[in-house]
């Protein structure tokens, strides 16, 4: 930065090419990278830019012209004389695009995140920073320092490792080590390789590798504490690396955000149907899938983020039409344009996926298939059959890993008439609220008894078993609790009644 007239707090909103042979064509919020004119030759293209309102104008050989840009009322940087402009141009549209496809109240600018945390990095450390990822790409790095050494600047010149140094980190074992876990690897001094002593640590989710910061001793000894705030570093940047691998382009945080808006009732039907390619009018259905909460969370995120890739891909070769998103801590695929009798088909579809799931990504998945509804402007109750045959299958009923309505429909509706019983107090009976109340005083030993009872239709030997306890205890208490309550299990609609609420 050589210039910034107003300040640093103007906004970029684009990255835009300009050659000084062709008419200017920049905007407001423009950063204009102006290539084949460097020094006073692009003097001309500065002034252009700052008429025009653009943000700022990146040159090469700016210092000889950082009294244009004053003039011109637009910021200036300069770029490396040995930087190829479409790495520039890739670096300052990659932070741009995260930007904006995130937005700032869902993701905020993540690549603009890993620069601030690098330099702070360096400031902890005493030393200059660069963040990779599991490929060797530099994300991110601190502000140039003296005492740059040859590894550092042909890293950050070409956006990732020379591949000379990288075979030797590897004959070294150092990328072994960091692959390992937690830790810092040192690497001494090199003077004959270009390389100074530097540390590193690696980034992780869980047992998988998200990349590495590498931390290189400048003119001065790095810091006491360099070694505990580098370990720091690494466990905080794991979100942000896996924010990283989930920002979506815009067009597919697009396709996302019709089908939330859809699933939710907040978009029309017709508009969102004209966008991905659907007929409002034919059949639909939603799959639900829900990862096992046993993970740590960054590496529940990030394999979630690669399930909505695998289910994305099998999905769309299904239906070209099809829409994944995340709601929720949940992942819902809408498959639009149904043919007749695409139950089985889907099943077999969900199957896969899970399938897949469980090979490449180690991890177990449960799908539910909601049901078929015969328009699109009905999805979101595909997506409530779907979360609540998922429910069903949290609590325990049935073992396999794919379930549709079909499958656990008893329980689903059972559900559904608690959920109503629970919302209308009206109708339900005081003495079996007195019954509980009178059970939660007395060790809590006749409500379990009755409802135990009363699902084994009657059978005290069976339901003995079930509790673990005598046959004789389970007709006392039984009997006891009729006593307590005024209950007649002998009539059939007290008896629903009471299964129910007692449930309830």
């Amino acid at each position: 930065m050589l210039a910034a007239p107003g300040g640093l707090g103007v906004g970029v909103e684009d990255v835009v090419i300009h050659d000084p042979e062709d008419p200017p064509d920049a905007h407001p919020g423009d950063l204009v990278l102006v290539i084949g004119a460097r020094g006073r030759s692009a003097a001309g293209a500065i002034r252009a830019a700052g008429r025009s309102g653009a943000a700022a104008v990146a040159v090469k050989n700016g210092s000889a012209v950082v009294h244009v840009a004053a003039d011109a009322g637009i910021a200036l940087l300069e770029v490396g004389h040995e930087a190829r402009w479409e790495q520039v141009e890739a670096l300052a549209r990659g932070v741009v695009d995260a930007a904006r496809a995130g937005g700032e109240a869902d993701h905020g600018e993540v690549l603009g995140d890993l620069f601030s945390l690098a330099q702070t990095i360096a400031t902890l450390t005493g030393g200059l920073v660069s963040i990779e990822d599991t490929a060797s790409r530099v994300l991110a790095y601190s502000r140039a320092g003296d005492e740059v050494d040859e590894l550092r600047r042909l890293s950050i010149l070409g956006r990732e490792g020379p591949e000379r140094y990288l075979a030797m980190l590897r004959e070294w074992g150092v990328y072994q080590r960091l692959r390992a876990g937690e830790g810092i690897v040192r690497i001494e001094e090199r003077p004959d390789l270009g390389i100074r002593r530097r540390i590193a640590a690696g980034i992780h989710a869980g047992s998988q590798p998200l990349g590495t910061i590498w931390v290189q001793e400048g003119a001065h000894p790095l810091t006491e504490s360099a070694e505990v705030a580098l370990l720091g570093a690494s466990r905080a940047l794991a979100p942000q690396l896996i924010r990283h691998r989930m920002l979506p382009s815009p067009e597919l945080r697009l396709r996302e955000d019709l089908l939330a808006g859809l699933l939710e009732g907040r978009l029309d039907v017709e508009s969102v149907a004209d966008d991905i390619g659907a007929d409002p009018g034919k059949p639909a259905m939603v799959l639900g899938f829900s990862l096992p909460r046993d993970r740590a969370a960054t590496d529940r995120q990030l394999r979630r983020a690669e399930l909505v890739h695998l289910i994305t891909v099998h999905t769309a070769a299904y239906r070209r039409s099809a829409l994944v998103s995340v709601i929720g801590g949940r992942v819902y695929a809408l498959l639009p344009d149904l043919p007749e009798h695409a139950e089985p088909r889907i099943l077999a579809l969900a199957k896969e996926i899970v399938g897949t799931a469980r090979r490449h990504l180690e991890v177990g998945v449960r799908a539910a298939l909601g049901g078929v509804v015969p328009r699109l402007s009905e999805a979101a109750a595909s997506r409530g059959d779907a979360d609540s045959v998922l429910a069903a299958m949290a609590r325990g009923h049935g073992t396999a890993d794919v379930a549709s309505l079909a499958d656990v429909r008893a329980e689903v509706l059972l559900s559904e008439v608690l959920a109503f019983l629970g919302e209308q107090p009206r109708i339900r009976d005081p003495r079996l609220t007195e019954l509980v109340a009178h059970d939660a005083e007395h060790g809590g030993i006749l409500v379990p008894a009755v409802l135990a009872y009363l699902d084994a239709f009657g059978d005290v030997r069976r339901a003995a078993r079930e509790l673990n306890i005598h046959p004789n205890t389970v007709r006392y208490r039984v009997r006891r609790a009729g006593e307590v309550s005024g209950i007649d299990l002998a009539d059939p609609a007290q008896r629903v009644l009471t299964q129910l609420l007692l449930r309830l």
